[in-house]
């Protein structure tokens, strides 16, 4: 969901300014979403009347460039990990293979989202909080730098010399041995991707030891961006029922029950953007933001992304699944905006976003008569049933050869 004016209580502490009003996060991809306040309305940032220092309202210009950038950011990682999909969809690097789901995992993904957001809200009950985000804290430093790291990657080789000694490294780890040996990991990299962790590793400790809204947001669009690239969906109807249960799963535990509120007023992780609505007074020590979900950026980016590689498998040299999706997309963050800030009620953001996203392209799939194409579309299917032909043909020659 996308909350109202919102304060972020781990800056304040971080920076040892005095407490402010708590703050509410976002459930991330497979984790939780942001949520409304306790009291059942849009959590603000004035504290409540006789408290002392209270902070003034976000101007409708702070606003603007709040929202308007938390919508760039949302679309950027969409975008450009839909274009990344593509390239990665064909690679033959182990190492950058991408993760497919199957409507088995989709219908799954609901059930066991709730299951990680009730386990934490019992975490939280039983064991300290600040024990937790501390821990918390470091699984995602590590998982961020090497976020980091894959997505800046490509960009930085345009800015090595010729001459780099780009050395080439491999890390395998293997189960067994002989013809049971199996692979559990095969990473290869080289000289460049080094000096691409050690950069990321510094917004890593900035971000460890400052919790900055800009390093959180450069961890936020890095997993986006992972996500969008390497999650793939095998077809349109998988698309749908992952993102039909995520609407369900979105709306009840936003509405339905207080365990998203207490887990997200206690979660700190970069699983969300932020954009402080008082940039233009504070500049970079602002501290009343606007935050957006990585999950309302990559359920729909993944979808979005699928349809990109839809658009390419009918050879027409045209994307339009993909730019009317993306359009959807737009307009779908749009109206939650409009509707929280009419409201002043926190949204969960894929009830406006689902339909948005699925409706549009199903609506020019029937209008262009290319439904049939468009839910027959299948991912992987070929090089699984030439791999197993071929697996079939070597056992038939080792018996002959017997």
């Amino acid at each position: 969901a996308l909350p109202a004016r919102k304060g972020t209580c781990p800056w304040r502490r971080a920076r040892g300014l005095p407490p402010g009003r708590k703050c509410g996060l976002r459930r991330g991809l497979a984790t939780m979403e942001q949520s409304e306040a306790p009291n059942g309305s849009a959590a603000r940032e004035a504290p409540s009347a006789g408290t002392a220092g209270a902070r003034p309202p976000a101007t409708p210009e702070g606003m603007a460039l709040a929202y308007g950038s938390l919508v760039l950011m949302a679309l950027l990682p969409i975008f450009f990990g839909a274009l990344r999909s593509v390239s990665c969809a064909k690679g033959k690097n182990a190492s950058d293979m991408p993760e497919t789901i199957t409507s088995r995992d989709a219908a799954r993904f609901p059930i066991v989202a709730s299951c990680t957001l009730l386990g934490l809200y019992l975490f939280f009950k039983i064991f300290s909080q600040e024990y937790i985000n501390l821990l918390l804290s470091m699984y995602f430093f590590v998982l961020g730098i090497l976020a980091l790291s894959h997505t800046i990657s490509p960009v930085m080789n345009r800015f090595f010399p010729a001459n780099f000694p780009n050395k080439q490294y491999q890390l395998l780890f293997t189960q067994g041995s002989g013809e049971t040996r199996e692979e559990i990991v095969n990473y290869e990299f080289d000289a460049k991707d080094l000096v691409c962790l050690a950069m990321s590793s510094v917004v890593g400790v900035w971000y460890l030891l400052r919790k900055h809204w800009i390093a959180n947001n450069l961890f936020g669009l890095a997993f986006s961006l992972n996500g969008v690239e390497l999650l793939h969906l095998n077809n349109v109807s998988t698309g749908c029922i992952l993102l039909g249960g995520l609407f369900i799963y979105d709306v009840f535990w936003v509405f339905g029950t207080n365990v998203m509120v207490t887990v997200a007023k206690s979660f700190e992780a970069p699983i969300k953007l932020v954009f402080p609505q008082d940039l233009l007074e504070k500049g970079l020590e602002a501290d009343n933001f606007a935050m957006l979900g990585l999950g309302d950026i990559v359920i729909p980016g993944i979808f979005i992304a699928l349809l990109l590689r839809f658009d390419i498998s009918l050879k027409k040299n045209t994307h339009t699944y993909f730019y009317t999706s993306f359009v959807a997309y737009i307009l779908g963050l749009g109206l939650t905006i409009f509707i929280m800030h009419i409201f002043k009620h926190a949204q969960p953001a894929l009830l406006y976003l689902v339909p948005a996203c699925i409706g549009f392209p199903l609506l020019v799939a029937l209008a262009k008569g290319e439904v049939a194409e468009m839910f027959s579309y299948e991912e992987n299917a070929a090089p699984k049933e030439v791999a197993g032909d071929a697996k079939e043909g070597k056992t038939v020659l080792e018996k002959k050869e017997k």
